[in-house]
């Protein structure tokens, strides 16, 4: 029920933004609460769940990709759209960017458990092996960024995507390049 409640409310305050409108329009677009937002009973995505979960980080987060022609196709790229408060400034203004590097990894992350539900990736947790960032331009805080991914190559157990953060006017603020790997054993 909260879910439902905060994806409605995420996915009004969006659509209400006239340049993250435009996004969200098509018969295929399908909008949801990433699932790093709901709270789970064993603690896990706790970061974004409680702690990035407010008026002053991250008010706002709502996940976007386009259905496939068919259910069971792989879903090869995703979007985020985060409002994002004065919580989050590293410099007055500027959003810190170790929070821009967890951004990017966490909607790098968006795509593997769309996968693991369609059948194209392993159901077993996947971790971080290397993130790789380039900062362009500072990431406003008091703003809405969009965040965007796209799978590279999936091979066994490593799965390597990019994802970039966009100001509304379409600036690259930041790219990241990561590979995640499979684990083998429940850690």
């Amino acid at each position: 029920m909260a879910d439902t409640l905060d994806r409605r409310s995420d996915h009004g305050h969006f659509t209400s933004i006239p340049w993250c409108a435009r996004h969200l329009r098509g018969s295929r677009i399908i909008t949801q609460s990433p699932e790093c937002r709901l709270q789970k009973l064993n603690g896990e995505d706790s970061l974004y769940s409680e702690t990035l979960k407010s008026q002053t980080t991250i008010m706002a987060m709502l996940q976007v990709y386009e259905e496939p022609p068919s259910p069971t196709d792989r879903v090869n790229s995703g979007k985020a759209f985060l409002t994002l408060g004065p919580g989050l400034a590293g410099h007055a203004g500027v959003c810190h960017g170790g929070i821009v590097v967890t951004i990017l990894d966490e909607v790098m992350g968006f795509l593997i458990s769309l996968n693991q539900k369609r059948g194209h990736t392993p159901e077993v947790p996947y971790m971080t092996a290397y993130l790789n960032t380039k900062f362009f331009k500072p990431v406003p805080t008091c703003a809405t960024i969009l965040a965007q991914t796209k799978i590279i190559k999936l091979e066994g157990r490593k799965f390597l995507a990019e994802a970039w953060i966009e100001d509304s006017n379409g600036i690259v603020l930041a790219r990241a390049e990561a590979l995640f790997l499979a684990i083998k054993s429940v850690l």
